[in-house]
């Protein structure tokens, strides 16, 4: 079974920075991509970031040009660099991996912003 495990989350004044990781295990045979997505309270899961097996990346608007994705395919981890946080940034994480179709998730890690 796959595993995904984040880490990184926390309490952050606005305007600050922080950078999430996710390390994924367990029988994985081909990775299509890696991502990370957002869960704010009273809303729907939204897309922050993803980035495909050969490097390709796609940002929401929302985020784009302050959140920077990356990964290590040969520690199948996957990071998320958030920078000039806001508010309404604020929301649970989730990690998110493809393979042959399937999307598998992380728990979440919470990232809150402060005004």
């Amino acid at each position: 079974q796959v595993q995904l495990v984040e880490s990184g989350g926390g309490l952050v004044q606005a305007g600050g920075s922080l950078r999430l990781s996710c390390k994924a295990s367990g029988r994985i045979f081909s990775i299509n991509s890696m991502g990370w997505y957002r869960q704010a309270p009273g809303n729907q899961r939204e897309l922050a970031a993803t980035i495909s097996n050969i490097g390709r990346t796609n940002y929401a608007d929302s985020v784009r040009g302050r959140f920077t994705i990356s990964r290590d395919n040969a520690k199948n981890t996957v990071y998320l660099e958030m920078n000039s946080l806001k508010p309404e940034d604020t929301a649970v994480y989730y990690c998110n991996l493809e393979a042959l179709r399937l999307h598998y998730w992380g728990q979440g890690t919470q990232v809150t912003v402060s005004s």
